[in-house]
């Protein structure tokens, strides 16, 4: 039986420091400004700017709360969830290659684009499944369970799925 599972997170420890530092801004703004009645510095942002402000800072840390990465492999192909961006089902008939790989850096986390390995969708570390489809477009995937994927994408190219 063809079976690889899969949930990655954000859960880089120095990411989360600077998410937290990022979120305190906002918090001493809505004290000094909303509720000790100060302006904050200088040049103070709008009551109506300092709440925007705090709500585009807060939803950028939900998003990094939620961002997930979820990995399936099975007898009918690929299934990618990037939760809450991206969601791609890949069946077996459509793929000329798929292999476990070393994709270096890529520029940094989360969906990339235009690398050699097509858009790579990841959440930390270097490794992945690189898929190559049959229709040319190219796409990689990041695990934490490097020697799992390989066993199953193995297992998946002696089936003669791939």
């Amino acid at each position: 039986m063809l079976t690889f599972k899969e949930t990655q997170k954000f859960t880089q420890w120095w990411l989360w420091l600077i998410l937290i530092a990022i979120g305190i801004s906002p918090l001493i703004g809505i004290y000094t400004q909303l509720i000790k009645k100060e302006p904050l510095g200088d040049a103070p942002l709008s009551d109506v700017g300092l709440i925007l402000y705090s709500i585009f800072i807060f939803a950028t840390i939900g998003v990094f709360l939620w961002l997930t990465l979820k990995t399936e492999i099975n007898s009918k192909g690929i299934q990618m969830n990037y939760i809450p961006f991206v969601k791609k089902e890949i069946d077996w008939k459509d793929i000329k290659t798929a292999e476990v790989v070393n994709y270096g850096f890529v520029g940094g986390w989360g969906i990339r684009w235009n690398t050699a390995y097509g858009t790579v969708y990841n959440t930390r570390g270097n490794k992945g499944v690189a898929i190559a489809l049959k229709n040319g477009k190219k796409i990689g995937i990041g695990t934490q369970k490097e020697e799992e994927m390989q066993e199953v994408i193995e297992k998946a190219k002696k089936m003669k799925l791939i």
